[in-house]
């Protein structure tokens, strides 16, 4: 009986599942690019490839599940790549950003005192919507050193509006000081006297 010869060489190996996330990202296919945009997420290394797709993907939960995905990675990178987002064109680019950098506002909260004062106008509106989810005390201190310095109602607003939810009672002074610097602007008036309404009518925090 002939004797069968083994194969000298290790057998071919299968494509890395990563591999095939990856370039699932860029498939013509919508399904084939949700699925991986899915399991992108236990992938730290898909963060580069995940924000490059982002930029391109017409499809509106193909992108909910990128932007899912580099919250769920939620590391520096993630946020950092992120970021840049704020600052697109696209309007359902900035707003997926930020609801994915709200979840990741671990890794957001050290960037925010630089956001605050971004000099684009817009990012800094969207910045104050980041401050609503962190603890009633840090949210206080970052938004009161926006409003002391600054110069645009819209701003203003945007951080009297978080405020008016989280704020806590060191804002009161800076509130009135805000509404002294902006007369003219009733609108910006009457939102920092509800927000201050607000704030007075929470009980008195127990100290131990």
């Amino acid at each position: 009986m002939p004797l069968v010869r083994k194969p000298t060489g290790a057998p071919p190996q299968p494509p890395p599942v990563t591999t095939g996330i990856l370039e699932g990202l860029s498939s013509p296919n919508e399904d084939a690019r949700w699925a991986a945009a899915r399991a992108a997420a236990d992938l730290a290394e898909s963060v580069g490839p995940l924000t490059a797709a982002l930029q391109l993907e017409p499809v509106a939960r193909v992108r909910e599940a990128m932007f899912t995905s580099l919250a769920r990675i939620g590391n520096g990178e993630s946020a950092a790549g992120v970021l840049p987002l704020l600052r697109s064109d696209a309007a359902h680019l900035r707003a997926g950003a930020l609801d994915a950098l709200r979840i990741m506002i671990r890794d957001t909260r050290e960037l925010l005192p630089a956001l605050l004062e971004d000099s684009d106008v817009d990012i800094r509106i969207l910045s104050c919507e980041l401050a609503r989810v962190l603890p009633g005390n840090e949210a206080t201190s970052l938004l009161c050193d926006l409003l002391r310095r600054e110069q645009d109602a819209n701003v203003c607003a945007a951080a009297v509006d978080v405020l008016a939810e989280v704020g806590q009672s060191e804002a009161l002074p800076v509130l009135a000081a805000c509404a002294a610097k902006f007369p003219d602007s009733p609108f910006l008036c009457f939102a920092i006297q509800v927000a201050a309404d607000r704030i007075s009518a929470q009980p008195a925090p127990i100290r131990g």
